[in-house]
């Protein structure tokens, strides 16, 4: 241990684990960071366990379900001696003054999105890991909570649209004749356009998808879509699509048109961490589509890929309804919970021995996810982005 760092803030050290969670305050959050069956996981890893009253409840966990955990009254009294905090949703300032100052914290953290945030953890000397940091690595892959909860996402958006479609989703054949599939285009092929994907083949519609990464196309072709070739291709680092360029984003737009004019209903998912979503469908597209058309935009968190997007809004344009749903995880969350929660357990559990957490700073899962550490923020794309809070 480094001599001017005491013990529970994780030098090369060990420390007795004590883990804790409280309710999600984020409006909209249904989601817990521990479920019965991973909080019996650490026990018999020799932590323990402190949880806020009710921190289940809209996940459909009772406190009851909790057997090997201590219920408590509040948020001070959940993480008051706390060394470990699991968390969903990044904290605010209240939720970060209650922080054991040198505490580790670890959740989806929204790393690009808030520098006072940052540096109000700083402060405490949080360690922080955000999972949204996480690399794309085949170790890493059980720890992956972004394509656990893209899963999720994917999946809403294809009920979604479904139920806001006009048209029935399946052929069917009735007494009054046949009625055609519906046609859906996704666009993003990551693991929120293949559940999109598969989920809307698997009720009945006629699907088609494009991506701009090479390496989709078969993916695609293997869910029993159709590829859209539009001539563009951007891959970029870890697994992500790069930014296009004017003159490939002018190519992709009058390709890609062609396919959405189309389309009864158009899912689009595409993102790049850190950044702005990219604009896919422009107002021009738009009024070229079908009347009636759908679109559900679940990029809409990061302003979304369709120019008229309003996000967590239903808006009509030119009799297409766009809709920028929010949050979509929240909508299932029994097993977004669920899924989550052995994301965090499969991150956290190498280094809890005996009770104690000991970490490999130079490991590469927790060097590339680790945010903040001793009051810096040591991320160099984080920093970049937002500088030194």
């Amino acid at each position: 241990m480094r001599d001017n760092i005491p013990e529970k803030t994780y030098g090369e050290n060990r420390m007795p684990l004590s883990i804790a969670v409280a309710r999600e305050r984020t409006p909209g959050e249904s989601r817990v960071a521990l479920v019965p069956e991973t909080a019996k996981k650490f026990v018999a890893l020799g932590a323990s366990l402190r949880m806020e009253q009710s921190a289940g409840t809209e996940s459909h966990f009772l406190d009851s379900d909790y057997a090997d955990v201590s219920m408590v009254d509040g948020i001070a009294e959940a993480y008051g001696p706390a060394q470990l905090i699991l968390r969903v949703t990044p904290p605010n300032a209240e939720e970060i003054a209650a922080l054991p100052e040198g505490s580790v914290l670890i959740g989806l953290l929204k790393p690009f999105e808030d520098k006072a945030r940052l540096a109000a953890l700083n402060a405490r000397r949080i360690t922080a890991f955000s999972l949204e940091l996480l690399p794309r690595i085949s170790r890493a892959q059980s720890m992956d909570a972004l394509s656990s909860q893209g899963s999720c996402a994917g999946y809403q958006c294809g009920l979604i649209a479904a139920a806001r479609c006009t048209k029935f989703f399946p052929m069917l054949t009735t007494a009054a004749g046949t009625i055609r599939p519906a046609r859906v285009l996704v666009i993003g092929a990551g693991v929120a356009g293949l559940q999109a994907i598969a989920t809307c083949k698997r009720l009945g519609a006629m699907v088609d998808a494009y991506d701009v990464r090479s390496a989709a196309r078969e993916q695609i072709e293997s869910l029993g879509a159709k590829f859209v070739d539009t001539g563009v291709s951007a891959d970029g680092a870890g697994g992500y699509a790069r930014e296009l360029t004017a003159d490939e984003k002018a190519a992709q737009t009058e390709k890609l048109a062609k396919a959405v004019a189309l389309s009864d209903v158009v899912i689009t998912t595409a993102a790049i961490p850190g950044k702005k979503a990219p604009i896919i469908i422009t107002v021009d597209m738009i009024k070229r589509m079908k009347y009636g058309a759908i679109i559900v935009d679940m990029a809409a968190e990061s302003g979304g890929n369709c120019a008229l997007t309003q996000p967590g809004e239903h808006v009509i344009a030119n009799d297409v309804n766009i809709h920028g749903p929010l949050n979509l995880p929240s909508r299932m969350p029994t097993h977004a919970s669920e899924l989550y929660a052995k994301n965090l357990y499969n991150f956290l559990s190498p280094w809890i021995k005996d009770g104690e957490l000991a970490f490999d700073w130079s490991d590469d899962v927790v060097a590339g996810t680790l945010l903040c550490k001793d009051g810096v923020t040591v991320h160099p794309t984080v920093k970049q982005v937002l500088g030194d809070a």
